[in-house]
């Protein structure tokens, strides 16, 4: 017993180690909160465009660019991607955690306009006519009418992507990045124990996906809630 508590002494105490656990974890949360900004913004625009295509026949040109930037995106590894942006297109830019973050916001738009379409789905179809009885245009309507309506149906799976996206930038490790993923490595090769930094890293990964898993269903209860206190109004 005392063998194993020395072990993960070494694995987390000795030499301040872990702040290489902060770092990474500090690291991990930076890439996946702005690869999520990133996926949002281009990920509600793109499924603007579908909806809008569905709608009313127009944007066909850029509805099938969409559609082939989805395919190519969702059809490829993420690891190809980070590695093609890393050691190719931002070959002479020294920020891998920015590029790691623009990796998995390209990644999340893909997955992020299949949501937002949904969610955009969702709004009924009175709510559009409407916009247009009162004279809105087509993209006044969007903005002001269904885009808040949608965007807040896709509240959870969007959320849930945000979940996704910690665990998947675990990757990033091979470009050397260092975040939560890349740690025990770097520890292993000063201790030569393996086991012991890996259950720490994957502790604070568990930690970081039960908090955020708690602050989902808060959200859900709300939006519920929400949904109840509107339609008893009504």
């Amino acid at each position: 017993m005392s063998d194993i508590i020395k072990s993960f002494t070494r694995a987390f105490i000795v030499q301040d180690r872990w702040m290489l656990y902060l770092e990474g974890l500090g690291n991990t949360v930076i890439i996946a909160s702005v690869a999520v900004l990133i996926g949002l913004v281009i990920g509600v625009l793109f499924a603007m465009i579908n909806y809008l295509k569905k709608k009313t026949g127009k944007l066909k040109f850029l509805s099938a660019l969409v559609n082939i930037y989805i395919t190519v995106v969702r059809g490829t590894p993420v690891v190809l991607q980070l590695m093609i942006l890393y050691f190719v297109v931002f070959a002479t830019w020294d920020n891998g955690i920015m590029i790691g973050a623009i990796t998995f916001g390209i990644n999340s738009s893909a997955y992020v306009a299949e949501i937002v379409r949904a969610g955009f789905e969702s709004v009924d179809d009175g709510q559009r006519e409407a916009g247009r009885s009162l004279g809105l245009s087509t993209w006044q309507t969007m903005w002001h009418i269904i885009i808040p309506q949608a965007i807040k149906n896709s509240l959870p799976p969007l959320f849930n992507e945000f979940i996704t996206l910690i665990k998947e930038t675990a990757i990033v490790g091979y470009v050397g990045i260092i975040d939560l993923g890349k740690v025990p490595g770097m520890i292993q090769s000063r201790t030569f124990e393996y086991l012991p930094p890996l259950i720490i890293s994957a502790a604070i990964y568990l930690g970081l996906v039960m908090l955020l898993t708690f602050a989902l269903r808060k959200m859900e209860k709300a939006l519920a809630k929400s949904d109840r206190n509107g339609g008893g109004k009504q």
